[in-house]
């Protein structure tokens, strides 16, 4: 196959229109990045104590809401699990930032250093260093423990890592980063959730944002000139990624931890038409977004179906 040139990929355009200038969309990057960026360690209050009363994710977002379980817990059991499911999930962000941190190394690797695009892969990069560290922070301060994904996926995201396409990368990157940051946006301006976790929650809106238009860009343009073989196998492993993804979104322990049954809780989720109402809506500006470029071609809409992420 002929070598794309940047000349050529100005040229093409997918179905959301012409493909943006690569230099040109780091550059504005960079420049928010210098607007709007934030040290954790100083803006947010880590010695402040646990408020009463007041949740630590939205009720409606925790994995029990409006089934026959949740109806059976009192409201303190229920803020509890809360606390424990906001722990589950920083612990899974800390886990996906983590193996984005090391794609994104790989990304640039063969790439020109001086690039305005290379400069903004490793400002991303020093974001998710910021945002994994507040992650384990707020973990600490909640009291509860950490909530690492089963040996089985830690040690599958080896091969990701290694084997990973660059399209499959930077798809497995927004699968990571979307369908939390919907519902980050309803927890940051939530004043029933306490204030850390807001103050958590807004600084990663703010600046994943910047994280999720670099990923989207850059994967559109990888859909348009990556081989066939590439874009196939990355409609393949993003359909597992989502799969990964959905089974390792609560860690089980979590029910354990607040006196549940772990079995029945588990049965309830999966049953519960809530649950998958709120994980479908979460994920729909990325499947919407997948669609329309590819992604979901072939296999790897069934494969997203059977996520449980895709209507």
């Amino acid at each position: 196959m002929t070598p794309v040139t940047e000349l050529d990929v100005q040229l093409l355009r997918d179905a959301l229109g012409p493909l943006r200038d690569r230099e040109q969309i780091a550059e504005r990057l960079l420049d928010s990045s210098a607007k709007h960026s934030f040290d954790p360690d100083k803006e947010l209050d880590w010695d402040s104590a646990i408020e009463d009363g007041k949740w630590f994710w939205p009720p409606e977002l925790v994995s029990l809401y409006d089934t026959p379980l949740w109806r059976r817990m009192s409201e303190e059991q229920r803020m509890d699990l809360s606390r424990h499911e906001a722990a589950s999930l920083a612990s899974l962000g800390i886990w996906f930032e983590i193996i984005l941190m090391q794609l994104l190394v790989r990304h640039i690797y063969d790439r020109p250093v001086t690039s305005n695009h290379v400069r903004y892969a490793l400002t991303e990069i020093a974001d998710e260093c910021r945002h994994s560290m507040m992650f384990g922070r707020m973990i600490t301060w909640s009291g509860t423990p950490d909530y690492p994904v089963p040996r089985v996926y830690h040690n599958l995201a080896r091969v990701l890592k290694t084997i990973s396409t660059t399209p499959g990368s930077f798809a497995a990157t927004l699968l990571g980063e979307e369908i939390l940051d919907w519902m980050q946006r309803l927890t940051f301006p939530d004043e029933r959730v306490q204030t850390l976790v807001r103050g958590v929650t807004r600084i990663h809106v703010v600046e994943e944002a910047r994280h999720v238009r670099y990923a989207r860009e850059e994967l559109r343009r990888q859909m348009v000139t990556a081989p066939r073989w590439e874009r196939e196998l990355t409609r393949l492993s993003c359909g597992e990624a989502a799969r990964v993804f959905s089974v390792c979104f609560v860690n089980p322990r979590v029910y354990e931890n607040v006196g549940l049954d772990r079995h029945e809780a588990v049965a309830q989720v999966k049953a519960s038409g809530h649950r998958a109402e709120v994980m479908q809506s979460g994920a729909k500006r990325l499947t919407d977004f997948f669609d329309d470029i590819g992604v979901l071609n072939g296999v790897g809409r069934r494969l997203w179906k059977r996520s449980g992420l895709l209507a």
